[in-house]
């Protein structure tokens, strides 16, 4: 059971506030999305969740305040993947997914052949696998990405707090991963909170979003119910088209302002 509960999160650099007054329920094997413009405090607001931004109001799982777990429980808790990592130097793309490990390991603190299946089965499902041996220097920014990701998923925390973890993937591997991360909650029941700019993307895999804007929740519920041509005019200041996939899933379309062509008269509207 992972049930994630923030409650009236406030949290900021140098006593400089960023996000305040968030507070929300993921339950067992739910997803969170937190969606909002440049500058909203999205990447705060999971810092502090992740428990790496000094905070007040309360981020508990399963009942219990995450402040109080004891650095190494709270790695089998809480896994957070950065959007900008620090990769440290010399290392293979294998020993860094390792490192995910770490929480599980016993008192010799050596891996053992579960712990390689785990991230031999990560590797393959991230399309990483022919890059195992590779330096982490040595990647492309999808690559890396996908290694950050693989990482966090090999701690088998029960939430897992995703920084824009589509940041710098073409198409393909975006869904790649976002399945992955999908049949992660389905099989483990792991619960998911991720930030991202793709809305169409968000409203695909999360079950709620939460839209952040000028640092508090300005919207909380569905796609359907947050992902409005009103709302994302306010927040956003964009001009959109909302359709609907068969399923009623929101898909965000930018609409361009109509120009004249050379006669003066309106580009005719193809459709």
């Amino acid at each position: 059971m992972s049930r994630l509960e923030i409650r009236d999160l406030a949290a900021g650099y140098r006593r400089r506030p960023v996000v305040s007054g968030v507070s929300s329920t993921v339950d067992t094997g739910g997803w969170l999305s937190i969606i909002g413009p440049n500058g909203a405090g999205k990447s705060t607001l999971l810092k502090a969740v992740a428990g790496l931004l000094c905070h007040t109001g309360d981020v508990l799982v399963d009942g219990r305040r995450t402040a109080s777990l004891r650095r190494r429980e709270r790695a089998r808790t809480l896994a957070y993947a950065p959007q900008i990592p620090q990769l440290p130097l010399g290392l293979t793309v294998t020993d860094y997914v390792l490192l995910g490990r770490t929480p599980h390991l016993g008192p010799l603190g050596r891996e053992g052949r579960s712990d390689l299946d785990v991230v031999d089965e990560l590797l393959a499902r991230l399309d990483l696998s022919h890059l195992a041996g590779r330096s982490l220097h040595t990647l492309s920014g999808g690559e890396r990405q996908r290694t950050v990701l693989a990482r966090a998923l090999a701690q088998r925390a029960g939430v897992l707090l995703l920084d824009e973890p589509t940041t710098g993937l073409d198409i393909g591997h975006a869904q790649s991963l976002l399945d992955l991360v999908d049949d992660l909650r389905t099989e483990l029941g792991t619960t998911v909170i991720t930030t991202l700019h793709d809305l169409t993307l968000a409203a695909q895999y999360a079950d709620e979003l939460l839209l952040l804007s000028n640092g508090t929740p300005a919207a909380h519920g569905t796609p359907a119910e947050v992902l409005t041509p009103e709302t994302l005019n306010t927040h956003y200041a964009a001009r959109t088209t909302v359709l609907h996939t068969p399923n009623g899933t929101p898909v965000i379309t930018p609409t361009r302002l109509d120009r004249p062509d050379f006669s003066g008269n309106p580009t005719p509207d193809f459709h």
